[in-house]
């Protein structure tokens, strides 16, 4: 933790994992596919990411890309993936459930949340929250289901757009849920996000595009660097 704000990379590979170790984050959420917003990572990914890293890991559990209502063979991969990562000492689940009209599936998001408290672990919504017609209905049902936190931009483009809201979220339901700041965050930005929202944490990829025959994305370390620059004066 830097100067009380809690820091979580978002990964999308052991060698971001391992990247992260330089650095004094507090927090990884493993997925893969960062250019698609996270997807669930492999099995072993992840538990040599556990073996390797000091950090906390939080892993992804979203078999593919685009919304969130899900078929039941979805669904059931989802659970069984989580089940897996948690009993492999995963330190929570980050999730997403919605009914057909972008409203909260209480009864999946619930159910998860069940399943990961079973393990003494934190159940964590995320981006799909963005999504929802109307973030104060969508907040107050995932306090009901028992969420310990949202990871949200403020129903915005980003999290810089999403300032207000977030601000807004932080003030009437921070003492019930935790509201985590994410979506374009830079060592340009990360100061106003912290400072004009009033967050105690704060989420990034901080990601880069990289050649191999191809494109791929995974963290960059110099965008990294320049975020903890920003944030030693926060």
């Amino acid at each position: 933790m830097i100067r009380g704000i809690t820091t979580e990379l978002c990964a999308g590979s052991i060698r971001d994992c391992l990247l992260a170790e330089r650095f004094p984050i507090d927090r990884i959420e493993l997925n893969c596919a960062l250019e698609l917003d996270g997807l669930t990572p492999s099995f072993h990914e992840f538990m040599n990411a556990r073996r390797r890293s000091t950090k906390k890991i939080i892993c992804m559990v979203r078999p593919r890309a685009a919304g969130f209502v899900y078929r039941a063979e979805e669904i059931r991969t989802m659970f069984d993936d989580a089940e897996t990562f948690l009993e492999n000492k995963a330190d929570g689940i980050v999730f997403g459930f919605l009914n057909p009209n972008d409203t909260v599936d209480k009864a999946l998001v619930r159910d998860m949340a069940e399943l990961v408290h079973s393990y003494q672990k934190e159940a964590v919504f995320h981006m799909a929250f963005d999504l929802t017609p109307d973030p104060f209905e969508a907040i107050e049902v995932l306090i009901g289901c028992g969420i310990d936190r949202v990871l949200t931009k403020g129903h915005a483009a980003n999290a810089v757009e999403g300032i207000p809201l977030l601000a807004n979220l932080i003030a009437l339901y921070g003492q019930d849920i935790q509201i985590l700041p994410g979506g374009g965050v830079s060592g340009d930005n990360v100061k106003d996000i912290i400072r004009q929202t009033g967050a105690g944490q704060i989420h990034f990829s901080a990601k880069s595009a990289f050649e191999d025959h191809g494109t791929y994305y995974a963290c960059d370390e110099r965008k990294i660097t320049a975020i903890f620059d920003s944030l030693k004066s926060v």
